[in-house]
């Protein structure tokens, strides 16, 4: 039974969902099982596209059933846009379908090498279509063209084509093309995972900076250093050494030339210093 269709299909309910148990993967989406597809060796699937590309097109559901587990492995890196995860699955399988019709089996290449940046781009641009973020309409069909082109180019080359090969190609300005690429980046959730190692995740939010605590910082650096003007040169440079460098007072005395006992005399006169002004301010 075929689950997908080319052409958007929008899901009102949110009932995909992905089973893992161990290594044992059993996924339902759309009502498929995935547990149950067929397994092609990289043989098997080089055999199957040559059948394909000869004109033998009985082939096709088999070959695209057998790499439905490609699909949901890309699908599920975009499980926290939002979006029903049965839509994304269906796009995926259109960016399948797009690589099998475009490949080129006398390129020396693996078929899931061409397949998942293609798989990828798709669903980026269904995300990008359906972002509450709107382009304008002739951006949009200008990055249409450059995708299709750029699909064109990589079956051909072998190799993603530079932005001045695509002026030539499109025949739009520079500018127009770079906007236009910049417009097919999907934005990113601050809980898109960054890092999984079969653990603890790591989201895009653990690595944002935090300006309230970088701002806490400096404005304690600022208080600290308006303090330390108020000591004289001898004592500064025990406080610092002491407190920032982590030396010893025998250390100083030796750098110093004076006695460990004129040190902590010094020292102690400092901090004294500090906490009636700090007092003070308080």
């Amino acid at each position: 039974m075929r689950i997908y269709k080319k052409s958007y299909v929008k899901n009102n309910n949110n009932k995909g969902e992905i089973h893992m148990n161990g290594t044992n993967v059993k996924v339902e989406v759309q009502g498929l099982d995935t547990s149950k597809l067929p397994k092609l060796s990289q043989k098997e699937q080089m055999e199957m596209l040559k059948k394909i590309k000869g004109g033998q097109k009985q082939y096709k559901d088999e070959f695209i059933n057998a790499n439905l587990r490609l699909v949901l492995s890309l699908v599920k890196k975009f499980n926290n846009r939002g979006e029903n995860i049965n839509d994304i699955f269906q796009v995926g399988v259109i960016g399948l379908i797009k690589a099998i019709d475009n490949f080129d089996i006398a390129q020396e290449v693996q078929f899931s090498t061409y397949a998942v940046p293609m798989i990828i781009g798709e669903i980026k641009r269904y995300l990008r279509d359906n972002s509450a973020f709107r382009v304008t309409r002739s951006l949009r069909d200008l990055s249409y063209i450059i995708s299709q082109e750029r699909e064109k180019y990589i079956a051909k080359h072998n190799e993603e084509p530079t932005i001045d090969e695509l002026e030539k190609i499109v025949g739009a300005p520079k500018e127009q093309i770079i906007l236009a690429i910049d417009s097919m980046v999907a934005p990113m959730s601050i809980y898109d995972t960054v890092y999984n190692d079969g653990g603890d995740q790591i989201f895009l939010l653990d690595q944002l900076k935090n300006e309230k605590e970088d701002s806490e910082d400096l404005i304690n650096k600022i208080s600290i250093e308006q303090i330390l003007d108020k000591l004289n040169d001898k004592e500064r440079y025990i406080i610092e050494k002491r407190y920032f460098k982590d030396k010893t007072q025998v250390e100083l005395a030796e750098e110093l030339g004076v006695s460990q006992a004129q040190v902590s005399r010094i020292e102690k006169n400092a901090l004294l210093r500090i906490r009636n002004k700090i007092g003070k301010e308080l």
